[in-house]
């Protein structure tokens, strides 16, 4: 089914590339208007070129927190009130915690958590003001199954999971919709840390998914009747055991 999103308008951050682009794809084929964000600026405008008219760029550096706050009015300037906010923007570090290094995990870290709990915080006042809205986020299964070889990340996931769960009661009263999608290993950037071998073995036995299969997943999410909120989807290979 087309056009399950006509009139809407959404923003995801971390759009230019893998399960971001694929969200803002699925969403754009389904009729909405779509901000884009992402720092890498001649691929995003690129990329917003061969989408059409319904993608827009937005240019913002999620490190910095003054851009990060001005999210919301950012947006508003482009396509006017928000249905849609997807934080997907995410970073990955595996390894063992005693040979890590801190300032990496403090990278990690303020993506995974901070940026997106404050873009969120940019847009939610004019959502509950407006009492309807949908907010969503890419999690991970880590952020409900600890995972021995990335504790840091696990650690982020876990943050979101517990940010979703807590501020999903806070807003529901205003009519906001608030959840996050968990997928297992998905074929992107992400992953290009993980060990060699690691990665070798997950290609070979079909054990990772496509950024495609995530979006079609959150599409779900945001297409469910106005009552009925998904709180957390997981989605994983078939051949994933956990």
């Amino acid at each position: 089914m087309n056009n399950l999103l006509v009139n809407k308008t959404a923003a995801i951050t971390g759009a230019a590339s893998g399960i971001g682009l694929a969200c803002a794809t699925i969403l754009i084929e389904q009729g909405a208007r779509v901000v884009l964000i992402d720092r890498a600026e001649d691929r995003l405008n690129a990329l917003c070129e061969e989408l059409g008219e319904n993608a827009i760029p937005l240019v913002v550096d999620l490190f910095d927190n003054a851009q990060v706050s001005a999210l919301g009015d950012s947006i508003h300037a482009l396509v006017g009130d928000l249905d849609i906010f997807h934080a997907n923007a995410g970073a990955y570090v595996g390894g063992a915690a005693a040979e890590g290094d801190p300032d990496e995990w403090d990278r990690v870290l303020n993506l995974n958590i901070n940026a997106a709990f404050r873009s969120v915080r940019a847009v939610l006042p004019a959502m509950i003001a407006r009492k309807s809205g949908d907010i969503l986020f890419t999690s991970s299964v880590a952020g409900v199954v600890p995972v021995v070889w990335e504790p840091i990340y696990t650690a982020s996931k876990f943050a979101v999971q517990a940010f979703v769960h807590s501020t999903r009661r806070q807003v529901s009263e205003h009519g906001i919709r608030m959840g996050a999608v968990l997928p297992g290993p998905v074929v992107t950037a992400l992953l290009d840390d993980w060990p060699k071998e690691k990665m070798e073995e997950a290609l070979a036995n079909g054990s990772l998914m496509q950024p495609r299969e995530v979006a079609e997943a959150a599409l779900f999410m945001l297409t469910r009747p106005p009552g009925v909120v998904v709180r957390d989807m997981v989605i994983l290979p078939n051949s994933v055991d956990l």
